[in-house]
């Protein structure tokens, strides 16, 4: 288990209030919010909308969100639970670039509970309802919630209205919104949700409608009573139909030549930027914009997204050089963003107006940068390689299984298609997130080698042997001398939504792909796939060469340094890509090293070499090799 520094406000529920959360799922959810909708005299379709945007209907097992969000209508109820930040876990340097000396991380700041994520307490003395049936319960739930709207429009002044185009203001401010624009933002949303209309299945099998209402309006006049503040928007780099302020990080020189927290660079004219990063805080959007702001702290990122509306922070320029990734190659060409919410521990599951914000700006990043979407450029922290042998064990683990890739992709307008028939010689991992619930154990801080509860999750489990109880394959980077867990941590042995691997062999509900130089089965049948066909060119080594090796980074070789520019090595990992083996392409890699170790741009230096590199997907990781050490082939 990972070590972990408080900061401020949650973790996860025992094991036994969540998985009895479970057992406890009362009857017809759409009949919940008949009823609720009706006690306290809100508009059914207002309700519905609402909830939608927090979580799609869900009642995720009665686990807590990323910001202590719980039930069908995210009441959040923080103030009891401590958490932590993901810059602060193991020694993984977010910088990643060893020839400037690790930066100092200075401890966080306590930061004080907002109202925001204390919206239980309220629902609590609104309905009589104990803060455990809250959490636990989806109709108590549901009342909470109607009842904080309630409470929300009489305190406007606002009647309680069977017109939906009344409630724009308490909607707006359900957000926990502190910023005009941000709770303009979700009310629009859940306007346009209940317009439109939308139905669907919840986690557990609930078939919940909201029937559209496309002429419906909105009085605006209830949102400017609020009073809110303006949202500061000079200079930010966002798409127009998000909500998004600029609040800078800290750039500063230090004593004896040091400097914080950030790169200054000129993207992409003076390198293209090819990926976005997507990470999760574990730990808290205020709290976490303090850290961005302290040139002592030695991580930055560009982009903070909040879980409950899906406003976004602006940190750092797109042209700038986050430390956030915890790979320099990938730091120099990427774009960081992070996300409120945790892996596991305080928090399971993503909001829907997060989710959707964060799609907008990825998708308006990767226009205005031609990022493909795809998995081999849209990529989680954990998908980011470490830099040398030594550093592979410490990389980080998040988003983690929980976030729902295949849903990300769908709000990108980049939906994960299956390509090919059944005999392709590639596949694109893609369970039914719904249904797929994974074993895993480590959701519970009080008790971490306890069983999670039954949650849906993007990764497939891969074994040795096309068997259930075969052992999971090893990851010699992540566990030297060990087995791989099942640990919600631990993704040695694991496959995720939207990865695409060549296939090594089948037999009946079977499938193998080639992974970290193994053969790895997972669980495929026809009847319920957990991966789809997919076509694509794949690499495996030229004829002669018993193994090739493989890299953590694309560096140029040391004839391309300019003097007073030390060579960077690159040094192989300690994984092994034999022949006969074979590896999705995610397509070239860049032969550059970004020198930059002082505060001054002028001192900048891109670095650009001959060796050509390809991408590909080794593992869990995307890793790189030679070009002129492999052959590249159509999959089929």
């Amino acid at each position: 288990m990972r070590r972990l520094l408080a900061i401020s406000l949650v973790a996860a529920l025992p094991l036994s209030t969540m998985t009895a959360a479970h057992a406890q799922e009362p009857g017809d959810r759409q009949q919940a919010f008949a009823a609720a909708a009706e006690e306290f005299q809100v508009p059914e379709s207002v309700l519905l909308g609402v909830s939608y945007l927090e979580s799609r209907w869900d009642g995720h097992a009665g686990q807590p969100s990323g910001d202590a969000g719980f039930g069908p209508m995210h009441l959040t109820d923080a103030a009891a639970f401590t958490g932590s930040n993901h810059h602060h876990e193991g020694s993984e340097d977010a910088r990643g670039d060893e020839s400037r000396p690790l930066p100092v991380t200075s401890p966080p700041a306590p930061a004080d509970i907002p109202a925001s994520l204390r919206t239980m307490e309220k629902a609590a003395e609104l309905t009589g309802e104990t803060r455990e049936r809250l959490r636990t319960d989806p109709a108590a739930n549901i009342r909470g919630g109607a009842a904080l709207l309630a409470d929300h429009q009489k305190s406007l002044g606002a009647p309680l209205s069977d017109d939906p185009a009344e409630w724009y203001g308490a909607v707006a401010k359900y957000s926990g919104a502190e910023e005009a624009g941000a709770a303009k933002f979700f009310a629009d949303e859940v306007y346009a949700t209940i317009r439109q209309g939308v139905q669907r299945t919840t986690d557990d099998g609930h078939r919940v409608s909201l029937p559209a209402v496309p002429d419906l309006g909105k009085i605006e006049r209830w949102l400017e009573k609020l009073k809110l503040r303006p949202t500061r928007t000079d200079g930010v780099e966002c798409p127009a139909s998000v909500s998004c302020e600029w609040i800078p990080a800290a750039y500063e020189q230090l004593p004896n030549d040091d400097y914080g927290h950030y790169d200054l660079a000129n993207r992409p004219v003076s390198q293209k930027i090819d990926y976005i990063i997507i990470h999760d805080m574990e730990g808290y959007f205020l709290p976490s914009i303090r850290l961005n702001q302290d040139p002592n702290y030695g991580a930055s990122w560009q982009y903070s997204i909040r879980s409950s509306d899906g406003h976004i922070a602006q940190h750092i320029k797109a042209k700038d050089i986050g430390w956030q990734a915890g790979n320099w190659y990938v730091n120099a060409k990427s774009i960081g963003l992070e996300h409120e919410g945790f892996l596991a521990e305080g928090g399971t599951w993503y909001t829907e107006a997060m989710y959707r914000s964060s799609a907008r700006l990825v998708r308006y990043l990767a226009q205005r940068f031609d990022v493909p979407l795809d998995r081999a450029h849209i990529l989680g922290h954990d998908n980011v390689p470490g830099t040398l042998p030594s550093t592979v064990q410490d990389m980080h683990e998040d988003p983690g299984p929980f976030w729902d890739w295949t849903h990300y992709f769908q709000l990108l307008g980049a939906p994960l298609h299956q390509v090919g028939g059944p005999g392709s010689g590639a596949i694109m991992i893609k369970p039914d997130f719904a249904t797929n619930k994974p074993y895993f154990y480590g959701c519970d801080r009080a008790n971490p080698s306890a069983d999670c509860p039954p949650l849906s999750a993007h990764t497939v489990w891969l074994r040795t042997e096309p068997r259930e109880d075969a052992p999971l394959v090893k990851d010699i980077g992540k566990h030297p001398t060990g087995e791989s867990l099942y640990s919600v941590y631990d993704h040695s042995a694991r496959a995720s939504t939207g990865q695409r691997f060549a296939v090594a062999d089948r037999q009946g509900d079977w499938t193998a792909i080639w992974y970290l130089g193994q053969k790895a089965w997972f669980h495929n049948p026809a009847d319920a796939p957990t991966a789809v066909p997919s076509k694509g060119l794949v690499v495996t080594p030229k004829p002669g060469k018993a193994t090739v090796p493989v890299y953590g980074r694309a560096y140029p070789e040391q004839e391309a340094y300019p003097e007073g520019v030390p060579y960077q090595a690159v040094t192989p990992l300690q994984y092994t890509f034999s022949a006969g083996e074979k590896y999705t392409l995610g397509g070239p890699a860049a032969t550059e090293y970004y020198r930059a170790v002082t505060y001054d741009l002028a001192d900048h230096q891109v670095v650009r070499g001959k060796t050509k590199y390809l991408q590909i997907q080794f593992g869990h990781r995307v890793m790189y090799v030679k070009a002129d050490d492999v052959l590249v082939m159509p999959s089929g």
